[in-house]
């Protein structure tokens, strides 16, 4: 007969995987993804290194968990952004400033997330983040399309396009770790440009 967890075993063992992966969000965040290394991890988790391993049996897969948990909550902020009635071209540039301002408020984070070089694992969970991020753009392009707000055009292609935009225009102050005072400002103009159709005046919110 297989061996089944009672809940007070689960619980112990999701409470340490909740630890290692706060651990190394943090070290992500302080000095990036070559810092994340399992004995890192465990040293600032304050646990045994065969602890982290029974959660992940990789750093490998513990950094592509790592980026799924922060990317998460990054397109959690970018949604939340855009959720509000009024006019398209708005929600698209709170979108827009949104994801910026968020990556230029913790640029470490951001670098890692966005450029740094990683394991082909968490690559693939980066080409999620950055298809995520276009949907939300899309949806939202797709929207003005029908309405008649936009000029027809390929929702997905101009999101995408977008996004690739955004994310090339934000490494290099991200990897410096300071940003013009205009660079949101701009990203947001080269955004809406890009969209065509007229804004109406309705407040930017950001």
């Amino acid at each position: 007969m297989a061996y089944r967890k009672t809940p007070a075993v689960q619980a112990r063992l999701d409470a340490q995987r909740e630890t290692v992966l706060s651990a190394a969000t943090e070290l992500l965040a302080e000095r990036g993804y070559a810092a994340c290394s399992v004995a890192a991890v465990a040293e600032r988790a304050g646990v045994a290194t065969g602890t982290v391993y029974r959660s992940f049996p990789s750093k490998a897969e513990l950094v592509a968990e790592l980026f799924r948990t922060v990317v998460g909550r990054e397109v959690a902020a970018v949604r939340e952004s855009a959720a509000f009635a009024g006019d398209l071209h708005a929600q698209v540039a709170s979108v827009i400033g949104t994801f910026a301002g968020r990556a230029l408020g913790a640029p470490r984070l951001a670098y890692a997330l966005l450029a740094e070089p990683v394991d082909p694992e968490v690559e693939a969970e980066r080409l999620v983040f950055r298809r995520a991020f276009r949907d939300v753009i899309a949806a939202r392009i797709a929207e003005g399309v029908e309405a008649g707000r936009l000029p027809a055009q390929d929702a997905e292609l101009t999101a995408a396009l977008l996004v690739g935009g955004v994310g090339e225009a934000l490494v290099g102050p991200l990897a410096h770790g300071r940003a013009p005072d205009d660079l949101i400002p701009a990203l947001i103009s080269f955004s809406l440009r890009a969209l065509g159709g007229t804004p109406t005046p309705t407040p930017t919110r950001i």
